[in-house]
């Protein structure tokens, strides 16, 4: 019986329906200062928590909010006060390492997911941590053999949660990696001033630097560049093995990027757990959800630590790989449902026969389409230029407002 959970990053609106709709089992985001992506996930706060429970459920998925920052004394109180409304509007989990956020949460009834900034990589600690949490991210750097003894050793041992339940373990398998061990970095702190522990990391693992001898001046630079930027982990070609192995939470990570990319992540993971329960999982259908992910943003690809390899990947290039990309060319200004039809006034660039066009949208989420038929005033035309209103062929429902791009080849 098919019981793996997908939970799915959501940094926007845009994000949060794209992953609900590609099929994602749960979903994660932050609110303010507290959560890990502070920066970059800003779309959400108390006050719409209540909002986005409701919307989650309506896809009878569950809403997890991170909580998962370094906490001060000061902040305490904000802590209180924010699981008290993630409570009230019926959140359903708080993924958090900092104990103040664990007494606050378990004392409030909210069930807890111990974030990989708590470092499980043993059985000792899955014990430990099992008084608080029914779910237990383990650390990014444990290979498949572990994973695999910590949850014989959970079954052994019959560890339970709060909830009376077996302990559920959850890994991440896509994404962005830090190079610091399970996150702890302070590298953004030391150049920056910005903390990376307090949800404000400013990505300077990212770029590239010159190793410099004080004493004679020697300068060498490394080959790639990008000695500390690691590439994004991918695990859709052993996916067997990582719930063979006792994985029931499969973690994307990404609520810094796009929607295009969490619908795509999520639908190729979607598929694949569900291939791997009906016996569908081949080495055909990898290469096209290979074929899918590198779409999207990403830099470069390895396997992360689950097959044994000790040292990271690193990236070889600044930024996504993708050889895709989007341009802004207009934006929605009606739909008509019964006709299936989008109307769309071009802001800049053009709309060309055959052109793939992504629709994105905080009620719509994600929406791909080819432009078959183009038609400006109800007139068949190769093309549609900027200033003009065009309509299009989209089954999928729209909303006005929605931002329109063309998808197409970098080089195009």
């Amino acid at each position: 019986m098919n019981t793996v959970e997908i939970m799915a990053p959501a940094g926007s609106w845009e994000s949060l329906i794209a992953a609900l709709k590609a099929g994602a089992n749960s979903v994660y985001f932050g609110i303010g200062k507290l959560d890990m992506r502070a920066l970059t996930s800003t779309a959400f706060t108390i006050e719409n928590l209540q909002e986005v429970a409701e919307l989650v459920h309506q896809y009878r998925a569950k809403a997890y909010l991170t909580l998962n920052a370094v906490i001060f004394n000061a902040e305490i109180p904000e802590v209180h006060k924010t699981v008290a409304a993630a409570q009230k509007a019926g959140i359903d989990g708080i993924i958090a390492s900092d104990l103040a956020v664990i007494t606050a949460a378990r004392n409030s009834g909210i069930p807890i997911h111990l974030s990989t900034q708590a470092n499980i990589t043993n059985i000792e600690a899955v014990q430990f941590y099992s008084s608080f949490a029914d779910v237990m991210v383990l650390a990014r750097e444990l290979t498949l053999d572990q994973i695999r003894e910590i949850r014989r050793q959970v079954d052994e041992r019959n560890i339970r949660g709060p909830s009376g339940k077996p302990v559920r373990l959850e890994a991440f398998v896509h994404g962005a990696v830090c190079m610091a061990y399970s996150g702890k970095c302070y590298l953004s702190l030391h150049l920056m001033g910005s903390s990376a522990n307090r949800g404000a990391c400013l990505q300077s693992c990212r770029r590239t630097y010159i190793l410099k001898d004080r004493e004679t001046e020697q300068e060498i630079e490394v080959d790639n560049g990008y000695l500390m930027s690691a590439a994004d982990l991918k695990t859709i070609g052993f996916v067997d093995q990582i719930i063979e192995a006792g994985i029931e939470v499969l973690k994307i990570e990404g609520r810094a990027r796009s929607a295009e990319y969490v619908d795509t992540v999520v639908r190729c993971y979607r598929e694949a757990v569900d291939a791997v329960f009906d016996g569908t999982y081949s080495r055909e259908r990898i290469a096209d959800w290979d074929r899918r992910l590198a779409a999207v943003f990403n830099r470069g690809f390895w396997d992360g630590h689950y097959l044994g390899q000790k040292m990271a990947v690193w990236a070889d290039s600044y930024g996504s790989k993708s050889e895709w990309t989007k341009e802004f060319v207009g934006t929605c200004v009606n739909y008509y449902p019964r006709a299936q039809v989008a109307e769309i006034e071009l802001r800049t660039g053009h709309i060309a026969q055959g052109n793939t066009i992504l629709i994105s949208g905080p009620t719509t989420g994600v929406v791909y389409l080819e432009a078959n038929e183009i038609r400006v005033n109800d007139i068949m035309v190769p093309e549609a230029r900027k200033g003009e209103i065009c309509t299009l062929s989209c089954q999928e429902r729209v909303r006005e407002g929605d931002k329109v791009y063309l998808w197409k080849t970098r080089n195009s």
